[in-house]
């Protein structure tokens, strides 16, 4: 697919969705097992626009006389209270210590990163990147966005892996009346959300009104064309604009409709920041019932070519600003969403299109880079440090100054938190990510550090192909379709009591119990149910069965 030109209708929002017509994949469900309910599970992206400088965000102690003397005289960040920078005292004397900038300090309810980070729900990635690194604010943001690892565009194709996961795991959401995935404060659509046959489009969502976009687009357009001419360009054309004028009033509604909705509000008091307001719209819609999956915030001005400090000593100046605003709107945003059980349900990470040059420039600033760290947090996040401080000497005239050692692939943690924690198959991450360039799964590569133990998600929850459901099993069910009552008989004389349960095909359990078998016969009540297909999963302990069953009404 090549990729196409969006309607845009404001600079502050973007959601994705299916066509209805598009709607040809195979049926996907997530979430099946009989030991899972992970269908409320979100991921909150927030992307640092312009390129993160990673060593004054987080810098190795162990060695910083040559960090403040030689590479960044004028720009260093001064240690004034050690104890209460460092990132783990305990690491004292290990050649690992490792600062916060005091910006990361910032929050008014759990001490910004830092707090998060003494409360265990924050990790910190070192030296996150891909192998060939492209220092083009737009090439890597691309790479970032498609999966891909600089060597070959067979990694990433033109589609975004956020949106190959999303059709893959989530295709039976498609179409819906709310969009799976949702952009908040960038002017531009992220490439990333960009799936094979999904599209995007354009909603304003500015701060914390909601009214904006929904009056906007309410009033867009006029009746829409009748009698479209099918098997043409033109026609296709047309029912593509049609379409995403539908969709796009429906999605409207959806986010107006939660975000207005009788539990819809914060619990926690945010700063008066860009950031923390689109934050807080998210907290807001979680919290109104919206289904969404993904969502991204931005915060800009991380190019910070000039003025990332004002002089020797002074840790004021753009970065000091920015790094401010992202530890105190995160603070806020943690303290809301642990306030109620929703926070059990997300986990936020920060990510940068690349890093910063080791040394200083001689505006005050620093050039493009390669390299940066990123922060995953929240409840359901287990704490610490992958990877060690991030090698000084590695820098030099020789290689422009560059740290250049990749710790982490951004893959790798997209690609864990994918499987670990949405619950994602390995078809479906080899779909989003796979490294053509060594032929290697990321299935296989993965950081199981990242997500708690009583958080990961068992492989038997993974991503079902409803085209793969088992033909043979232990029971056999009737009638199919079922319009109450749906018979249930072991095939296996032995077996005399089995686990069950129904699964609708947004992910949610809609049923689940025990069948005591009497005579070699059971029933489970189907009556309730509104009409639809629905996955049928019955256990007995060692073996796990799987049935498409269609309900339908008399």
């Amino acid at each position: 697919m090549k990729r196409r030109e969006f309607i845009k209708l404001s600079a502050t929002a973007s959601a994705l969705g299916l066509l209805p017509y598009e709607v040809g994949a195979a049926m996907k469900l997530a979430n099946t097992s009989l030991s899972c309910d992970i269908s409320n599970r979100k991921l909150v992206l927030i992307e640092l626009k312009g390129g993160n400088d990673g060593l004054n965000t987080l810098i190795p102690y162990d060695n910083f006389g040559y960090y403040s003397g030689t590479l960044r005289p004028d720009i260093h960040i001064p240690v004034t209270n050690y104890n209460n920078m460092a990132v783990d005292i305990l690491k004292a004397g290990t050649n690992q210590d490792l600062i916060f900038n005091p910006a990361l300090l910032e929050g008014s309810i759990n001490s910004g990163f830092k707090g998060l980070y003494q409360e265990g729900m924050l990790r910190i990635l070192q030296s996150v990147g891909y192998p060939s690194a492209n220092k083009s604010h737009f090439a890597s943001i691309d790479l970032w966005a498609t999966g891909n690892d600089g060597n070959s565009w067979d990694n990433g194709k033109d589609s975004g892996w956020m949106g190959r996961f999303m059709e893959e795991a989530y295709a039976d959401l498609f179409p819906s009346t709310f969009p799976v995935g949702i952009q908040l404060g960038s002017s531009n659509t992220w490439l990333g959300f960009h799936a094979e046959h999904e599209h995007g489009m354009a909603l304003n969502i500015e701060g914390q009104n909601s009214e904006n976009f929904y009056t906007v687009l309410n009033g867009l357009a006029g009746q829409a064309p009748q009698n479209i001419p099918s098997n043409s360009h033109y026609g296709t054309e047309l029912q593509y604009i049609v379409d995403t004028d539908a969709s796009s009033n429906t999605y409207a509604e959806s986010i107006q409709n939660s975000f207005n909705a009788p539990g819809a509000t914060n619990l926690a008091a945010y700063p008066d920041t860009d950031l923390a307001d689109q934050l807080k719209t998210v907290a807001r819609l979680i919290r109104g019932g919206i289904q969404t999956k993904v969502y991204m915030v931005t915060i800009g001005g991380f190019d910070t070519h000039n003025n990332q400090n004002q002089g020797a000593g002074d840790i004021n100046g753009k970065h000091t600003e920015l790094l401010t605003e992202l530890s105190s709107a995160v603070d806020a945003f943690v303290a809301d969403i642990n306030s109620d059980s929703i926070g059990d349900d997300i986990i936020g990470l920060t990510f940068s299109e690349f890093g910063r040059k080791a040394i200083q420039n001689g505006n005050y600033g620093t050039d493009h880079g390669e390299i940066a760290p990123m922060f995953v947090f929240g409840k359901p996040v287990e704490g610490g440090i992958s990877g060690v401080n991030v090698d000084l000497t590695e820098a030099s005239s020789n290689n422009n100054w560059q740290l250049k050692t990749v710790q982490h692939d951004y893959r790798q943690v997209f690609a864990t938190l994918m499987q670990d924690f949405l619950g994602a198959s390995d078809a479906v991450v080899d779909n989003a990510f796979f490294d053509q360039t060594n032929q290697q799964s990321f299935v296989d590569n993965k950081l199981p550090e990242i997500v708690k133990p009583t958080h990961q998600v068992d492989a038997s929850c993974y991503t079902l192909n409803l085209e793969d459901v088992t033909e043979e099993s232990f029971w056999a069910a009737y009638p199919n379709p079922v319009y109450d009552n749906l018979h249930i008989n072991p095939l296996d004389e032995a077996v005399t009591l089995v686990g069950y349960r129904v699964v609708d095909t947004i992910g949610r359990t809609v049923k689940k119990g025990k069948l005591n078998f009497e005579h070699g016969h059971a029933t489970i009540d189907m009556s309730s149910l509104e009409s639809g297909v629905y996955i049928v999963q019955m256990s007995d302990g060692d073996r796990t069965t799987t049935k498409k069953v269609l309900k339908a009404t008399v």
